[in-house]
């Protein structure tokens, strides 16, 4: 049985990305994929974080736009907001969603989206991911104010990709080949939730140290 524990990562500039991630160790034989949700689904899961905008936008006092919401995630990430140039998106995995519809219609739509009105609200100013105004907008939403949890993922299709080692202040990590490939070409930095400090390839930290 392949499980979950999803939580938030931040990119850096130009590409401010959140979302949630699952971590999958393999056991069980894969069954087979699940039917994705459908367009009702869909329409309760764009309602919610119309609602949630909205409720957003009343305890900050401020006018918040509409955010796109795309359902074209795929993996092991349940929800991501993400902000390229001036566009914002919530992008939302319909398998995942399919096989836990309940579960995150509570908890990732609200989740994501404050992260969206935290980014509206103080822009580009460095904070933490699940900080205390991404933790305050939880507890206004009365959804508690959880980075992780545990799902079932059997049957959500997964692609395996090769995993790089970094390493920040406090401890080494294991970053995706899309991420790698993002901080190779200057697109995006990431730092450590714990510390807070930037991720770099350990590679290039062993390099500089000669």
């Amino acid at each position: 049985m392949r499980r979950s524990s999803a939580g938030c990562s931040c990119a850096g500039r130009p590409c401010r990305i959140h979302w949630a991630r699952i971590q999958t160790p393999s056991e069980a034989p894969v069954p087979d994929p699940i039917v994705p949700i459908d367009a009702s689904q869909r329409l309760q899961v764009e309602r919610a974080t119309e609602h949630f905008v909205a409720e957003a936008a009343r305890h900050l006092q401020l006018s918040l736009p509409p955010v796109a919401v795309v359902f074209d995630l795929s993996g092991t990430a349940a929800g991501m907001f993400s902000v390229q140039g001036r566009r914002c998106q919530i992008r939302y995995n319909p398998w995942i969603f399919a096989l836990h519809f309940a579960e995150n219609l509570r908890h990732t739509v609200p989740h994501e989206v404050a992260h969206y009105a935290v980014y509206r609200r103080w822009g580009q100013r460095r904070l933490r991911p699940h900080g205390p105004e991404w933790r305050w907008l939880m507890d206004c939403f009365g959804v508690p104010p959880r980075v992780t949890f545990d799902l079932d993922l059997a049957g959500v299709p997964v692609r395996r990709q090769r995993r790089y080692p970094y390493r920040c202040a406090c401890r080494e990590h294991a970053v995706s080949t899309v991420r790698h490939r993002r901080v190779l070409r200057g697109q995006a930095s990431y730092r450590c939730r714990d510390c807070d400090s930037e991720l770099t390839p350990v590679a290039e930290r062993l390099a500089s140290s000669d």
